[in-house]
């Protein structure tokens, strides 16, 4: 034949499982809440405000309990991103006030 049509089966590569790169590990170990030094950093994207808080050396769920908390306070949207928590507008007083109540540390 000069040609083929259609697609190559042949052997066992049928991968279909999709890759999930949101599982990435934490690097470092594990820390209770009274032992983080949280920080605050300030991004501007697109021309809108962007709070980033963090590193959450904590588990993925208790993380997304956080962010839920925080947008559930400060009436904002948010994401996480790694280790950090985004949050939409600039918000860096009042997140400091509703995670002391939660007795998060803040590096100085």
């Amino acid at each position: 034949m000069i040609f083929e049509m259609g697609a190559k089966l042949e052997g066992d590569s049928f991968d279909t499982a999709k890759n999930d790169k949101k599982q990435k590990k934490i690097e470092g170990e594990l820390k209770p809440k009274n032992e983080h030094q949280l920080v605050f950093t300030f991004e501007k994207r697109n021309g809108k405000p962007v709070t980033l808080v963090g590193r959450f050396y904590i588990e993925e769920k208790e993380k997304k309990e956080v962010l839920k908390l925080l947008k559930k306070k400060l009436a904002c949207g948010g994401a996480i991103k790694e280790e950090w928590l985004e949050l939409q507008g600039n918000l860096k007083d009042k997140v400091k006030e509703v995670l002391q109540k939660e007795n998060w540390k803040f590096r100085k």
